[in-house]
């Protein structure tokens, strides 16, 4: 596995971490960005946080997908 493709898996790992920290902490700097409001207003406050910490899993499952793949 070469050193970029390491790179992007961290990168997923990370940015997973994220959203799921803001979505489970309910970040008001967070939610009041341009995409997140938009999440607000199909699903709610609650269904955006949902949506956010499930993508924040999807991320971290696939960076770990990634580097166990890689071996």
């Amino acid at each position: 596995m070469s050193a970029s493709e390491k790179f992007i898996f961290f990168l997923f790992l990370s940015l997973g971490a994220f959203s799921l920290i803001a979505a489970i902490r309910n970040s008001d700097w967070y939610f009041s960005t341009h995409g997140a409001k938009m999440f607000i207003k199909w699903f709610g406050r609650s269904g955006a946080r949902i949506f956010y910490g499930l993508l924040g899993l999807t991320l971290i499952a696939c960076g770990i997908i990634g580097l166990l793949a890689g071996r």
